[in-house]
């Protein structure tokens, strides 16, 4: 497992369940997103004929779905170069247009530092 030592213990912890769920479920990404208080929400992607959602903004879902009222962090691990637009507008929506988001790849080695 390689790991970006230069971020901080809390966003490095966020990357690592975001790489945790995507391995785990088998799923193309993995997100894990950081309330206010500190408590952290992991999901995958989900893809049911009905309801496709990516893994970051089935983390922002469970966050809100959970109480939280605003979020420090997200992070995403993915094969993907870039962030799509809706998944950044849901962190803007919960987190402000300032809050870090991290893209990682599935070695989890940091491609991508960016505010929502």
């Amino acid at each position: 497992m390689t790991e970006r030592t230069d971020l901080g213990p809390e966003d490095q912890k966020i990357v690592t369940l975001a790489r945790s769920a995507r391995a785990r479920n088998g799923v193309p990404e993995g997100a894990a997103v950081r309330d206010e208080t500190g408590r952290t929400y992991v999901a995958g992607t989900v893809a049911l004929a009905s309801l496709e959602l990516s893994a970051l903004r089935t983390a922002v879902a469970m966050a809100v779905a959970s109480g939280a009222e605003a979020l420090e962090a997200a992070a995403v691990v993915s094969g993907a170069e870039g962030l799509a637009d809706a998944d950044l507008a849901a962190v803007r929506d919960l987190g402000g247009p300032g809050t870090p988001v991290f893209l990682a790849g599935v070695d989890g080695v940091l491609r991508l530092t960016t505010k929502a």
